[in-house]
């Protein structure tokens, strides 16, 4: 019995290394200090941004609103805004000149 549980506990360890490291590695596409974001009405656009942005005011007023009109329920497993591309890339291009 006692070496059963240790089988179990020892494939489990394993599991949870591989799963790790599938992360980890579709993470190595984000740079550091960036995070992704899915961006748009229907069809999803992935980009990555820095995460200073988040702290910039009309970010956090974009995020709000969507919170407010969409919910926190992020079906692609990241962030997602959907709002039109080109009001996303206006407000980013405005940041980036910031």
């Amino acid at each position: 019995m006692g070496v059963h549980l240790h089988l179990v506990a020892l494939k489990a360890k394993q599991i949870l290394k591989l799963q790790s490291l599938v992360t980890r590695n579709q993470l190595s596409s984000v740079p550091k200090g960036h995070l992704a974001v899915y961006v748009g009405e229907t069809e999803k656009k992935r980009f990555v941004v820095p995460v200073s942005y988040l702290n910039h005011p009309s970010f956090q007023d974009l995020l709000s609103s969507v919170g407010e009109e969409f919910g926190f329920s992020h079906p692609m497993g990241g962030l997602t805004i959907p709002c039109k591309e080109s009001a996303f890339l206006s407000l980013t291009s405005h940041l980036s000149n910031c």
